[in-house]
């Protein structure tokens, strides 16, 4: 009788911190567990550098939790790695340098590599606080990790059609939420309610937001609604009728159970198309309609006037909210069309199979 195969994710960051990770990796753990698979997790960065990672400043603390991470890495690489039948690597082995950890481990000592990414992140996309570390981050390792992979995990057509410039086996691999025990809340909509708008997302994605305050200061003339906004940093930007609640990873469906009517805008551009729209289906998941730009994976998410709505300009996403906030019939049936669609395409239960094929 055959043993059962053993994996070793190599992750980014602490379990139960950054959403890619959580939701295409940490989510499907109990389902390797039902499969037989036997698992562990290695993480490149600390808690201690995950507090301040993302913030500016620290730079020499930073620097120390990059270099521990490296010879935390290293360590995994040559002592643990050989003992796996597969090795599943979200997004980097490491997030500065060349792909020496993966070379090593599909070269040297020659495992299948299970290569998974949500993002471009083949196409620079500098931040303030890290604008140095993006210098010397080898975007262009990217495909030479896709062309060592056994399997790439893609999250979208968009991020797959790169991976098979160079990858011999593409997966499609959604990102999804478990919708029996997190993601579980079912929105009960109110009529005769101030409607609530809301956004949900990290403090790297709240630049896609601002564009969105002259349609919502008009809005604000013509109508009474208020305006969530669940994210690791508050907006520095002015919003009408503003509510700030800090993400929660244990208050995160009934947090987002408050908001009527999700949106989702964002930069018609090469990085955008890379996006797996988990905003939109965080909201649909419970019942949430949505209005969202029509930018890659959302056109396929968003059935237009059937569980939510697409908007290029203000007018039109004025519209389309104007069209939710006064149609509570409209609102509520949308939420239940678009939550049987994330049940059938966008949930745990229903990709569990596909993330289990990756380990054969």
């Amino acid at each position: 009788m055959s043993q059962p195969a053993k994996v070793l994710f190599l992750v980014p960051y602490p379990l139960r911190r950054a959403p890619s990770q959580r939701f295409r990796v940490e989510n499907f753990l109990p389902v390797l567990d039902e499969a037989g698979l036997t698992y562990q997790v290695r993480t490149f960065i600390d808690e201690a550098t995950w507090q301040i990672l993302y913030k500016q400043g620290s730079i020499i603390r930073k620097a120390s939790g990059i270099v521990k991470g490296f010879f935390k890495r290293l360590k995994t690489v040559l002592f643990e790695v050989p003992r796996y039948d597969y090795i599943f690597i979200h997004r980097e082995a490491a997030p500065l340098g060349p792909p020496f950890f993966e070379w090593i481990i599909a070269k040297v000592w020659g495992k299948k590599i299970i290569y998974d990414f949500d993002d471009a992140i083949w196409i620079p996309n500098t931040s303030k606080a890290n604008s140095i570390a993006d210098r010397v981050k080898c975007f262009w390792k990217v495909k030479y990790i896709c062309k060592w992979s056994y399997k790439v995990a893609a999250g979208n057509t968009f991020l797959a059609k790169f991976a098979q410039q160079t990858a011999k086996n593409v997966v499609y691999v959604p990102t999804t939420v478990d919708m029996l025990n997190s993601h579980n809340i079912v929105k009960q909509h109110k009529e005769d309610t101030t409607p609530v708008f809301g956004w949900t997302g990290s403090h790297s994605t709240l630049k896609y937001l601002k564009p969105l305050v002259p349609a919502l200061e008009k809005l604000a003339l013509e109508m009474d609604f208020r305006f969530i906004v669940i994210a690791d940093k508050e907006p520095e930007f002015s919003i009408p009728n503003f509510v700030f609640i800090p993400w929660n990873a244990t208050t995160e469906s009934s947090d987002l159970s408050q908001i009527d009517i999700g949106v989702m805008p964002l930069q018609a551009d090469s990085w955008s198309e890379g996006k797996c729209g988990f905003k939109l289906i965080q909201y649909m998941s419970i019942g949430i309609p949505a209005i969202a730009s029509p930018v890659g994976v959302n056109k396929t998410i968003i059935e237009p006037g059937i569980n939510g709505f697409l908007c290029e300009t203000e007018e039109e996403w004025l519209a389309a909210m104007k069209k939710l906030a006064n149609d509570f019939p409209l609102r509520k049936q949308m939420g239940v069309t678009g939550r049987n669609k994330m049940l059938s395409q966008f949930s745990i239960q229903s990709q569990s199979n596909t993330f289990l094929s990756l380990f054969s």
